[in-house]
């Protein structure tokens, strides 16, 4: 859209901050999923339905983006109009059933483990959609490789509508290979589904006993930090990598590569040895500490302009990744009722859904702010500015994670429960 279309990269942003706009329907779907069975199942139905539905509308978009642009070259003002909604809202469309999808698979996940066998879980998840994820871009720059420079969208629009479609069944092909016979009809997992209590809860009921515990605020808060902590240098690092240590396009576009492996490996560590031997509360404070550190070396490395110390740097930064969002994972999986956990699994995705967007938005925004204030001929003190300002996020964390009380947080939610399950019977 933006380089072989040319389209405004306002646009671009706008139509897909959409996306994470509808994040609150997670809380919604999370909930639905755990008092309506559809054909015997609570998880299951709803994630084939919505990988059903984000698939199909990942291929819709390509000829939307094409009428658009083709729109924006004729200028016509109502056809621009009626392009730019509806590509927001196929955009949001595709964020809600995103959300119907992954929030009942986290559910399915508490469903499915033990408290103990959650960490290894929890590694193993994250580790793979890390390696989904490098797989899909290597994947992607084969199969496209053939037009490579093509700008004409008679040519493009074939080939993206192609591809798009065989990914998108590829997709949808292992959604259903990975969550077969993971979930039977009629078979009792847990407490979470509910027929094991005598009624199913309302939505109305469902928020109440969200709200019912100073706990909850608390690590929603914490989840809001931390995944900034993590993700407000997205949007700046690869322009870091160019303007501060002169590397060029194709060497910028492996930093963030580094990062990823390092992640990978801290997931790992985390998973299968830190969590079992420390716990999941002193795993997330170490995280969290190793985040704060690798975030004030990646703004100290600048004074070298050593391309090799930034890539040490940024695998570092991956490993404290890695290990703290394994234990904040775990974490986010046991604060949650069993009775309503697809509930409080959107609550969390919520957090972390509109933190990734305010990290996208603030990272460029505090970025351009910083050059505003600094000399035009020292960009590198405008991007040690906004790392600063994500340590001092990572330090924010860190307190809000000394606020949560796992205890107090299932005495108070247990509580209002009975309360709201009384009302509901009365």
């Amino acid at each position: 859209m933006l380089t072989e279309l040319g389209f405004p990269g306002l646009l671009v942003g706008v139509a897909l901050a959409f996306e994470q706009l509808v994040a609150p329907s997670r809380i919604l779907f999370g909930q639905v999923s755990d008092a309506h069975p559809l054909v015997g199942r609570h998880r299951t139905p709803y994630i084939w339905i919505g990988s059903a539905l984000f698939c199909t509308l990942a291929v819709l978009l390509i000829p939307l983006i094409f009428r658009l642009h083709a729109a924006l070259q004729a200028g016509g003002g109502w056809a621009i109009a009626l392009g730019v909604a509806a590509l927001c809202g196929l955009t949001a469309c595709y964020g809600l059933a995103v959300s119907l999808a992954t929030t009942p698979y986290l559910a399915l996940v508490i469903d499915s483990t033990t408290e103990q066998e959650r960490p290894r879980a929890v590694g193993l998840i994250w580790c793979l959609l890390t390696v989904g994820i490098v797989v899909g871009a290597i994947a992607s720059s084969v199969c496209l490789r053939g037009i490579d420079g093509v700008t004409d969208p008679a040519v493009l629009e074939p080939a993206l509508l192609t591809f798009m479609s065989r990914v998108a069944l590829v997709v949808f092909g292992l959604t259903l290979v990975a969550t077969w016979g993971i979930e039977s009809p009629g078979q009792r997992q847990q407490l979470s589904r509910a027929e094991d209590r005598d009624d199913a809860i309302t939505l109305g009921a469902a928020w109440r006993l969200i709200t019912s515990s100073r706990q909850v605020l608390v690590f929603f808060c914490f989840l809001l930090a931390f995944t900034l902590a993590v993700f407000l240098q997205d949007p700046i690092l690869e322009s870091y990598g160019a303007e501060v240590f002169g590397l060029p396009i194709a060497a910028t576009a492996s930093l963030s590569a580094v990062w990823g492996i390092g992640t990978l490996l801290g997931l790992l560590l985390a998973g299968f040895w830190l969590v079992p031997r420390l716990g999941k509360f002193a795993c997330a404070r170490l995280g969290c500490q190793l985040i704060l550190a690798a975030l004030l070396l990646i703004a100290l490395v600048g004074f070298t302009a050593q391309p090799q110390a930034l890539k040490v740097v940024l695998f570092l930064f991956g490993l404290a990744t890695g290990i703290g969002t394994n234990a904040t994972l775990v974490l986010m999986l046991d604060l949650t009722l069993p009775e309503v956990a697809g509930t409080f699994v959107g609550v969390w995705g919520l957090a972390q859904a509109y933190s990734r967007a305010a990290g996208k938005v603030l990272g460029g925004g505090l970025l351009d702010l910083a050059r505003s204030l600094s000399p035009a001929d020292s960009p590198f003190l405008a991007y040690a500015a906004v790392f600063l300002f994500e340590a001092a996020i990572a330090v924010l964390a860190l307190v809000l994670l000394n606020g949560v009380n796992l205890r107090q947080f299932r005495e108070d939610t247990g509580r209002s429960l009975d309360r709201v399950l009384a009302v509901e019977l009365g």
